[in-house]
């Protein structure tokens, strides 16, 4: 079906998302990612893996998920017996599509004795080859629990494991991949505006390259960003991620400012993801009304992702450590 084509006319939008979402016994996720008239709507607001946690937890049958296929495919992951859809298919993500499962599994064929940790920004072919997943709020604890002289690919996110490899001096073999909304980012543009803001902190996310790392005064996940924003000292932040996660800070705080960090020409959008604005509130209504796109995975295939998720959590809140976990 061509949801472009479809004629909304007459159709109150708003109204028959919430018919649907009772009727279907939905739960609809956002990501912080997501347009704000989305967020406002959604059930639950936050990062990907937290949604899909939250969503398993519920009765629902049904996840609309307002993101993008990864993060959609996790919740079908964590929820095999629920019904999984998102509103466009065509919601990607540039860190997965550089990391294509036939060139990745060859990649760790060619290093046998290095383990694969690999960021949740992948495919669940990706994730079926990996030994444990991370995130970015999860990576540091559970890097530290792997041995020193324990050889380690990170993928698919080069920036976020070069940082990873800075702070804690761990040597790690980067797969080339990038976000091509936190590569957006200039430096010099992001030193414009601090200089017009002498007082005001950065808070950037790992998956930003180190030239606008080194001048962030805080690091972290968009929950991370976000729990700073709640807590710094002071009227104006600077946020160098994507800018939608300003639409929750300024609720939390209409008192202070906060402002996007730039581009290379300092008025571009190219700070906005593409693929979280292919999500609107029209396909939302659709895909909850014809319960499509809707995400299915091979057994044995979510199976075998799941092993490395579990891996994750067990590793992330400390009760299990390595374990089994070794080179293949």
């Amino acid at each position: 079906m061509n949801i472009q084509s479809t004629d909304l006319s007459g159709v109150d939008v708003l109204a028959e998302i919430e018919r649907l979402r009772k009727e279907r016994n939905a739960v609809i996720l956002a990501h912080y990612y997501q347009k704000p008239e989305i967020q406002d709507l959604a059930d639950f607001v936050g990062d990907s893996l937290q949604l899909s946690q939250q969503a398993a937890e519920t009765d629902a049958d049904v996840i609309a998920f307002c993101g993008v296929k990864f993060m959609a495919d996790t919740a079908k992951i964590l929820s095999p017996e629920k019904i999984v859809v998102l509103p466009d298919l065509e919601a990607g993500c540039s860190l997965e599509d550089s990391c294509p499962p036939e060139k990745f599994k060859a990649f760790r064929e060619a290093h046998p004795d290095h383990i694969a940790l690999t960021y949740i920004n992948c495919s669940t072919e990706v994730k079926a080859l990996s030994d444990v997943i991370v995130t970015s709020s999860s990576a540091e604890t559970i890097l530290q629990q792997i041995p020193k002289d324990q050889k380690i690919i990170f993928g698919p996110d080069r920036h976020l494991g070069g940082y990873l490899s800075r702070k804690f001096d761990r040597e790690m073999l980067l797969w080339p991949g990038v976000c091509i909304v936190h590569e957006a980012f200039s430096e010099t543009e992001l030193l414009k505006l601090k200089a017009q803001h002498p007082g005001a902190p950065i808070a950037a996310h790992p998956e930003c390259p180190p030239t606008i790392l080194d001048h962030a005064d805080h690091i972290g996940s968009t929950s991370s960003i976000l729990n700073f924003a709640k807590t710094f000292e002071g009227d104006t932040l600077i946020v160098a991620t994507e800018p939608h996660i300003i639409h929750q800070m300024e609720k939390a705080l209409p008192g202070k400012t906060f402002i996007g960090a730039p581009g290379a020409d300092g008025n571009c959008a190219c700070n906005i993801c593409p693929y979280m604005a292919l999500n609107t509130l029209e396909k939302l209504y659709i895909c909850l009304r014809d319960l499509e796109p809707r995400i299915e995975i091979e057994e044995n295939l979510r199976l075998a992702a799941k092993k490395s998720l579990d891996k994750m959590l067990d590793m992330a809140s400390g009760t299990v450590g390595m374990g089994d976990l070794g080179a293949r």
